[in-house]
């Protein structure tokens, strides 16, 4: 015989109390009395019963779920973003569904499309680009979105976030230090706003601070993968480059290797400094000077953010706070003199 599931409805005729009474225990409402309580968590207790978030949801049009969207999942500058999320989410007694995009326009739809199936209450977003298709549909659902760790092509998204572009100055100008010049900028693709646009602005401002020409080949484009920026570094080296600012340590771990392999000295003979402080930075040798970020909690205050917009509180008066952004630092190490 098939068994049957446990519904609240089994609870509240097992107990002999109304189903109100029973949601109210489950939800932690005090106006229970004692004895009733404790009769209704025996009875659950008894029969294991588990309350459906989407159905405990229904009359207050919440499922209390969140959807979370990274763009790779074995990105540790992702996973330290997330764990800032999933503390917050768990505060307010918010589900988390995790999902992985793999940085693609087409499964980023089926992601966000599977989500709002699922009705969650929100999303938070970790990409670097929302395609149109994404966007308005996002738009249609009027599904609250924070953007984290990263801006995208939608200036009417919450973000919360460092500055990109006075970051990728900063680190720049350190460089320029030592090699006055000929100081490249290696990234991952430039379609996304935060490469092409808040990085690069960055690393040409510094230049103009120093009174130096931008040489547009001195930026180097890759695809964003180890292997891709390894291949720049005798490239690099060739054409006379003496320092890199790098978009993500991924890239900057590749061209380490890149140039120790073609017998190339960093930070003697070239210097480097990366974007995001991961682990990659501290566990390669020589370690990997670069811009912090307190990532914990850029993704916290992303998901606070977030209980505010699915709470409604979106209007004007808290127009300021749909961009927050962060301070930044930096980490010292040993592939800069």
């Amino acid at each position: 015989m098939e068994k049957q599931s446990v519904t609240i409805y089994t609870v509240a005729r097992e107990a002999r109390v109304s189903m109100a009474t029973v949601s109210r225990v489950v939800n932690g409402n005090p106006n229970v009395k004692p004895a009733t309580r404790q009769k209704v968590m025996d009875v659950i207790k008894r029969l294991n019963y588990r309350p459906n978030a989407v159905a405990r949801g229904l009359a207050s049009k919440k499922t209390t779920t969140v959807g979370v969207i990274i763009p790779r999942i074995t990105n540790p500058y992702f996973a330290d973003l997330a764990l800032g999320i999933d503390d917050i989410a768990s505060m307010y007694k918010y589900n988390i569904i995790l999902t992985n995009s793999d940085n693609d326009d087409d499964k980023v739809l089926k992601v966000v499309r599977n989500l709002l199936a699922k009705q969650v209450d929100g999303i938070i977003f970790m990409g670097y680009s929302m395609p149109d298709e994404l966007r308005d549909e996002l738009k249609s659902s009027n599904t609250p979105v924070v953007v984290a760790g990263s801006v995208v092509n939608d200036d009417e998204l919450a973000t919360v976030r460092i500055d990109y572009e006075n970051a990728a100055k900063e680190a720049t100008l350190k460089l320029l230090d030592n090699a006055k010049d000929h100081v490249a900028f290696v990234t991952g693709p430039m379609k996304y706003v935060i490469n092409g646009n808040d990085k690069l602005r960055g690393y040409k401002a510094a230049l103009a601070e120093r009174h130096i020409d931008f040489d547009d080949q001195l930026v180097v484009e890759t695809d964003g993968t180890y292997q891709s920026s390894y291949d720049q570094a005798k490239k690099l080296v060739e054409a006379g480059v003496k320092a890199a600012y790098i978009s993500n340590d991924n890239l900057a771990v590749g061209l380490l290797n890149g140039l120790t392999d073609n017998g190339v000295k960093v930070p003697e003979e070239f210097e480097i400094i990366s974007s995001n402080d991961t682990t990659y930075t501290k566990i390669s040798r020589p370690t990997i000077s670069s811009i912090t970020q307190p990532l914990y909690d850029i993704g916290a205050i992303a998901m606070r953010l977030l209980t505010k917009l699915m709470d409604g509180k979106d209007s004007a008066a808290d127009a300021d706070e749909k961009d927050v952004i962060l301070d930044h630092g930096f980490a010292n190490r040993q592939s800069t003199r």
